[in-house]
């Protein structure tokens, strides 16, 4: 039988793994609502049903211990998509890996305010990469000011960063799949989600 896949329950809520029950119930009051089936506009079965597994789990407090400690186990696996061939060492991939950089660091940004930053050991285990092969994507992500070294020195996008992503993240079909599926909290898979394997084998209509 498959192993169930993991679900980050927080990137799917969009909100701080340290958020307090209280923001957990009333983001959770929110996002049910507007994804309620009863909902004309925005209805969505699957996405209401994931959004209550997430709210039992992290609103229960044995159950939330539980889950974070296969949520720190998990955080950090390398994510799949990048072990692709539009990921290559070299000036072939030097385009993808940077957009694959500010997708990772806009995710984070966006779920974790209160640390929007990833630290190099974390890009390079995320994506399958050695921080030496990663070091003249990260100087022209600083230099374009696309992204800063903070004070702990962790990468975090910018304003300028956001538009980057948000103007040309259509038009890489592999990396907005990552962004999708982040919305979902299955970023965090360790291969390809289907839609993304379709995509890069030509399967899916642009």
């Amino acid at each position: 039988m498959p192993e169930e896949t993991f679900v980050d329950f927080y990137e799917l809520m969009q909100i701080s793994p340290n958020a307090e029950a209280s923001t957990i119930q009333r983001v959770f009051r929110m996002l049910a609502s507007r994804y309620h089936p009863d909902n004309p506009q925005t209805g969505d079965i699957d996405r209401f049903m994931l959004l209550n597994r997430a709210y039992r789990t992290l609103s229960d407090v044995a159950a939330r211990l539980d889950y974070d400690a296969e949520y720190h186990a998990k955080r950090l696996q390398p994510l799949g998509v990048f072990g692709m061939k539009e990921f290559e060492l070299g000036i072939d991939g030097e385009a993808n890996r940077r957009m694959g950089v500010l997708c990772l660091l806009y995710n984070r940004r966006r779920s974790n305010p209160e640390r929007p930053g990833l630290s190099v050991l974390e890009l390079e285990t995320m994506m399958i990469s050695p921080r030496e092969h990663l070091l003249f994507t990260l100087w022209y992500l600083k230099d374009k000011n696309l992204a800063f070294m903070d004070e702990s020195s962790d990468m975090v996008i910018t304003g300028l960063g956001v538009d980057h992503v948000e103007a040309n993240l259509p038009q890489n079909r592999i990396l907005y799949k990552l962004i999708k599926a982040s919305e979902s909290g299955r970023s965090q898979s360790t291969e390809p989600s289907p839609l993304v394997s379709e995509v890069y084998e030509g399967r899916v209509a642009e």
